[in-house]
């Protein structure tokens, strides 16, 4: 079987050819498929300051860098799975309950054909449609949250749906293994200790970010492995989650985040789980002026498509 390479820079300038993810071919469907990267471009669920709707564009844009081998991990996921890029979801973006419909409409169809999303958002809105579409074909699933904040608010301006009440919803309706589930870097400010006491009360880990300062998260990893287990995992990793000095072009900004080396470390201290789905959110390039957070997603995505299950030796 002949698998999908991404464009090498010998062949086309990296500045130049396909503006898919690391220049890979554009499919319509994702039959024959292992992995896809889909873009979900939208920033109608946002609170702050909008632009995601330019973040899977801007993630493709600096994602032209990244080669096919991982130098520290040895994985060559191009190598074992066939990869394209499936292009956006038509996001509404008059209406957000549509863009939602729309989003597990596009994640059935994905998932028919026995295909592991990757999700580029977009707002953090799209991780409830995507969970919705994971648990009808996986069941309640665990998760592995990396974010600044807890997105469990129970409403925001008297919506139920917005980008900050995924995970409420997703309880709500019981996509989630609670016990399987961990929430990695929340901080800043907040209105209560319930922020981040209700994920507790529900059975969630929650490692707040000043718990990984000064500190490698590899041996966190080691009891994140143990606590998942066997069963289907989803990741959803807010870029917000990093430090502004790393990353600024976001929508919801909080001092004293993680690294980038930690955000290595929890994507590959990933590896050996179930993973059935992954995104990577909240990319605003209007505030990346040097593109370094749409850079920094572009490789976090490449490292998640490194641990997928079907891209294991």
């Amino acid at each position: 079987m002949t698998r999908n390479q991404p464009l090498s820079g010998n062949d086309m300038p990296r500045f130049a050819g396909p503006g898919t993810m690391m220049r890979l071919p554009s499919v319509t469907s994702a039959e024959g498929c292992d992995a896809v990267f889909v873009g979900i471009p939208m920033d109608i669920g946002t609170s702050h300051r909008s632009g995601t709707r330019f973040g899977p564009r801007q993630i493709r844009a600096e994602s032209t860098m990244l080669r096919p081998y991982n130098m520290w991990t040895k994985s060559s996921p191009f190598d074992r799975m066939q990869v394209a890029d499936i292009g956006d979801i038509a996001t509404n973006p008059f209406d957000l309950l549509d863009s939602v419909a729309r989003i597990e409409s596009a994640y059935d169809a994905i998932l028919a054909h026995d295909a592991i999303p990757l999700g580029l958002g977009g707002d953090h809105t799209l991780a409830l449609p995507c969970l919705r579409a994971i648990a009808r074909k996986h069941g309640p699933v665990g998760l592995i949250h990396v974010d600044a904040h807890a997105d469990i608010n129970p409403n925001m301006f008297g919506r139920e749906i917005a980008h900050g009440t995924p995970f409420r919803r997703a309880v709500d309706e019981g996509l989630l293994d609670c016990e399987r589930v961990i929430q990695i870097g929340l901080r800043g400010t907040g209105y209560s200790d319930a922020d981040f006491d209700w994920p507790r009360d529900q059975g969630f880990r929650v490692v707040q970010a000043e718990e990984c300062w000064h500190k490698s998260l590899t041996p966190l990893m080691k009891e994140v492995r143990a606590q998942m287990g066997d069963g289907p995992v989803y990741m959803s990793f807010d870029i917000d989650s990093l430090d502004p000095a790393f990353a600024p072009g976001t929508g919801t900004l909080e001092i004293g985040g993680l690294t980038t080396h930690q955000a290595l470390e929890i994507i590959r201290g990933a590896d050996g789980l179930n993973l059935v789905g992954c995104d990577l959110v909240e990319v605003s390039p209007p505030y990346d002026f040097e593109g370094t957070t749409a850079l920094i997603a572009a490789n976090l995505l490449y490292e998640m498509l490194c641990i997928l299950p079907k891209g294991r030796s």
